[in-house]
């Protein structure tokens, strides 16, 4: 048939408006045509968004697996510039030039014409990656170029992305490019970053194949809840509200192929106490759904997934990921184009509502943890709060601040949005989608406000009076500590009157990791010093810390947020190497905040001090410790004022030997295997956390 009939058919199907299903004919139309119709030549010469130029060597197709070298040219000459093809051999106006491999991705999207692909960057040498910034992402050297598939809108994926982001999630950094392949237009794509750990993307530590013991074994993954392939193998699975339809996991990091039995068993282990938590409704902060994951991300992921009523959410394409010591963490979203309205209607899906829970509408429901979450009144409320915090004007998720930035994103591809019609015939009529999602959103939001539930019980929670006032981030090196990362630290102090209970708090920032142990306290006016490494902290200061986080510090700056269990703020700072921050960078400085009942995020309020840490424990003697004899021989004997909830036995390079519950006041610790040498003992109090250095004989 001629390009003409189909141009009927299309036409026919428009008119046939009578009801809801003039969307999936409309869709379905446009399919047929893009699987029918050969591909319309059109001379493609310039742009207003970036090019992407792929040359395969030898001008082979791209295929699935495996991988096949290219070249790969980005012209971008900068915001707001028009972008040639021509522009190719000007130096100046390219964002990259270089070698990738690169193979077809996706599942479904696969069986589409117009293909997605993810590709490396390689240097020239074809075997060295190389991370690179592309477009102003972040560098690093995996990519993915979005094809946009079963996508109507072209901006479904693009707007989850950049909601998330602005909520205060990582999601994957996105930029509007258009490509060509092998001197061919391919249409417009999103070029982003892969889901994978990184500094700049998931970040949690790297767990390498050795890391089989605690506290090494605790970090860092991602995982995801997904469909399984050969490349994937299932790790295992978690049964679903929808019967016969249990949820399979797969591994990310580590790798598959990487993955110890070890670390299997610690990650699946961590989703099952997940789950029994959550079922019994157990919200203690010691022993519950509290202690074990981060509720802020769980509560954005589940409101980013049902504002957008993401057909996969929860079943498909849903990540986790869990840093060394740290609690487990939803997101980021990933794979978000049957969202807002929008299904596999050709394959007579229609999943995408205004008015029901995907974690509850009979299909991809997930985990029958999301549902346990929802029905929990303590998770439930701080959902609630959260979503009517963000439904207000000005904050992201307002449906004005959302379709200002549907209109500024239809506004930056429209013209490319003609071409990309023009070579898939996948955009049945653009403006129609457009309205219809923004319905949609308006509906959306209506029901889910009023369906929500009351945030009374968590609306106004009273934090208790803690504040950063130390932050040692770049300590500089010398000949007796040649490690700058070993010696950083941080203070935290009481501003209060009464003794604070700090079972579940924790730092709920990604990329510094550290979580109080249950029952320990901090006295009225008493300071906490956490370090980087306790061992290193005790020899240059001659005291011991409070505790020992875990990652480092940024030497540039970071967002450090102190939080209750259930994720409310308790303290916040956002430090920085640069003015006006004062200079505490490499020099032997540290900030300390000048007054500790001031403002700590306002830069002006700390200065760089050099004075001497002279102690931590001067204000918490409520708490009275006593060791003997000492130096040791056989047993040594702890005693306490008060309970001792546990001890652990630490050689001088870190290495945790052993750790005994105690639940007593006083204990004899067997040091009669140990050899000679400087020890540290760590002991749990409900009254704090305390380090004492024991020399054995």
């Amino acid at each position: 048939m001629s390009l003409l009939v189909y141009t009927k058919i299309i036409a026919i199907f428009v008119l046939l408006d009578y009801d809801n299903n003039m969307k999936r004919l409309l869709i379905l139309a446009a399919v047929l045509c893009s699987l029918y119709i050969p591909s319309i030549s059109q001379v493609f010469t310039d742009s207003n968004l970036p090019i992407v130029l792929i040359n395969t060597d030898g001008g082979v197709d791209i295929p699935d697996a495996p991988r096949v070298f290219a070249n790969m040219t980005i012209i971008y000459r900068g915001a707001g510039q028009r972008n040639y093809v021509t522009d190719q051999n000007t130096p100046a106006y390219l964002n990259y030039n270089g070698r990738i491999d690169i193979e077809i991705r996706g599942s479904s999207s696969q069986t589409l014409p117009k293909k997605q692909f993810g590709l490396t960057t390689y240097k020239a040498d074809n075997v060295t990656k190389v991370n690179v910034s592309l477009l102003g992402i972040p560098a690093d050297n995996d990519w993915v170029l979005n094809g946009l598939g079963y996508e109507p809108s072209l901006i479904r994926d693009y707007l989850c992305y950049n909601l998330s982001r602005m909520m205060g999630e990582y999601a994957s950094r996105t930029a509007y490019c258009e490509v060509m392949i092998n001197g061919s237009y391919n249409g417009l794509y999103v070029l982003q970053e892969k889901v994978k750990q990184g500094s700049d993307r998931v970040n949690v530590m790297k767990i390498a194949t050795t890391d089989n013991s605690f506290p090494n074994l605790t970090g860092g993954y991602i995982t995801k809840a997904d469909k399984t392939n050969a490349d994937d193998p299932v790790a295992w699975t978690m049964p679903s509200n929808v019967p016969n339809d249990d949820v399979t996991f797969i591994h990310t990091l580590p790798k598959p192929e990487d993955v110890t039995p070890q670390q299997n068993d610690y990650i699946h282990s961590q989703f099952l106490l997940l789950a029994n938590a959550a079922s019994s409704g157990n919200t203690s902060l010691e022993n519950g759904y509290p202690s074990l994951i981060d509720i802020p991300s769980f509560v954005d992921f589940m409101i980013i997934s049902e504002l957008s009523a993401n057909a996969d959410a929860y079943q498909y394409s849903t990540y986790f990921y869990k840093d060394r010591n740290g609690k487990l963490r939803a997101g980021p979203i990933w794979d978000n184009n049957l969202t807002f309205g929008n299904d596999l209607f050709i394959w007579n899906f229609d999943r995408s509502k205004t008015n029901t829970w995907q974690f509850s509408n009979g299909d991809n429901e997930g985990p029958k943890f999301w549902r346990d979450l929802f029905n929990n009144p303590d998770f439930k409320c701080y959902l609630s709060k959260r979503w009517n915090q963000l439904i207000q004007p000005g904050q992201p998720l307002n449906l004005s601040v959302i379709e200002a930035l549907i209109d500024q994103t239809i506004d930056t591809i429209s013209e490319a949005s003609v071409r990309e019609n023009m070579r898939w015939g996948t955009l049945p009529n653009l403006s129609f989608e457009i309205s219809n999602m923004k319905n949609w959103l308006n509906q959306r939001i209506t029901w889910m406000t009023a369906n929500i539930g009351p945030y009374a019980d968590c609306s106004n929670v009273v934090t208790p009076p803690l504040v950063i006032t130390k932050i040692m981030y770049n300590p500089g090196v010398t000949i007796d500590f040649p490690s700058s990362n070993d010696q950083e630290f941080i203070e935290i102090q009481n501003t209060g009157n009464k003794t604070i209970d700090l079972t579940g708090v924790y730092f709920s920032s990604a990329g510094f990791v550290y979580q109080f142990p249950a029952y320990s306290e901090i006295f009225a006016g008493s300071r906490k010093i956490l370090a980087s490494n306790s061992t290193v902290f005790m020899t240059k200061y001659g005291i011991a810390p409070s505790g020992q986080f875990t990652r480092n510090l940024s030497n540039k700056g970071e967002k450090l947020v102190l939080a209750d269990g259930f994720g409310n703020v308790i303290d916040s700072v956002t430090y920085s190497n640069l003015p006006p921050w004062p200079n505490a960078d490499g020099n032997g400085s540290y900030l300390e905040l000048i007054d500790p009942l001031s403002d700590n995020s306002v830069a002006f309020n700390w200065s760089a001090s050099t004075n001497t840490i002279t102690s931590v424990s001067e204000t918490e003697n409520n708490i009275r410790l006593k060791f003997y004899p000492t130096p040791v021989k056989d047993n040594l004997t702890i005693e306490s004022s008060g309970i001792i909830k546990s001890v652990e036995l630490i050689d001088f390079q870190g290495k945790s030997l052993q750790k005994i519950d105690i639940n007593s006041g006083i204990y004899k610790l067997d040091m009669r295997s140990c050899s000679q040498g400087i020890y540290l003992i760590r002991v749990i109090t409900p009254g704090g956390n305390f380090m004492q250095k024991i020399i054995k004989n």
